[in-house]
């Protein structure tokens, strides 16, 4: 099986470098104050579309560009994307570093999977005011959290989500099965086949970031 492995980097929401394969897709060649060249940005739901920029962070983990979704609008049913234009794949070990920098109303930054359009997609995240990490089905513009393979009805973890820090969210994806780190500890499985086919993959952040 062929697995495609992605990583970016996120602060505020702010994404810094992002390696596929042996490519790497790094946010310093980009001017600080732009969008980042070739990714489009999508809204779920209501609210403002977000502002997705290259910004600078010292304290990222290369001391270098980062990828900021800065808008805080506080609308509640708000998540703002940015999708690879390039980047497709079914199978695939995606992870994300991630710094949750402001926002009253939710701190959460995800990584988005077999996106098929902004509404239509998978998505895993983490909350630093929730104190858990989370994996959802959007389907026709609805989310929906999965219940974690052999817990019943159990939703998303528990997990220490630190605010102003820097994380690693990471998910493997394997068919139908989806297992979910934190920080280099496993939290879960979700098994679950509403999107079979390869899509873009891409970040998420909700609300006020």
């Amino acid at each position: 099986m062929k697995f495609t492995q992605i990583a970016f980097y996120i602060a505020m929401l702010a994404f810094s470098a992002v390696a596929v394969m042996s490519q790497t897709i790094d946010f310093n060649k980009y001017n600080v104050g732009e969008p980042p060249k070739g990714f489009s940005t999508a809204l779920t739901e209501l609210g403002k579309a977000g502002v997705w920029t290259v910004t600078r962070d010292d304290a990222s983990p290369g001391q270098d560009n980062v990828l900021a979704q800065t808008d805080a609008d506080a609308t509640n049913y708000r998540f703002p994307l940015c999708v690879h234009n390039e980047i497709s794949a079914k199978d695939a070990d995606i992870s994300v570093k991630f710094k949750p920098v402001s926002g009253k109303k939710d701190q959460a930054a995800g990584v988005v999977w077999r996106y098929r359009d902004k509404d239509n997609y998978y998505i895993v995240r983490a909350n630093a005011l929730k104190s858990n990490v989370v994996l959802y089905n959007v389907l026709n513009g609805k989310r929906e959290d999965l219940p974690l393979k052999g817990e019943g009805r159990k939703y998303g973890k528990k997990a220490k989500v630190p605010s102003g820090q820097w994380s690693t969210l990471r998910v493997r994806a394997e068919d139908s099965l989806f297992t979910d780190y934190l920080n280099g500890e496993k939290l879960f499985e979700v098994e679950v086949g509403t999107f079979a086919e390869a899509g873009k993959v891409g970040l998420w952040t909700k609300a006020d970031r």
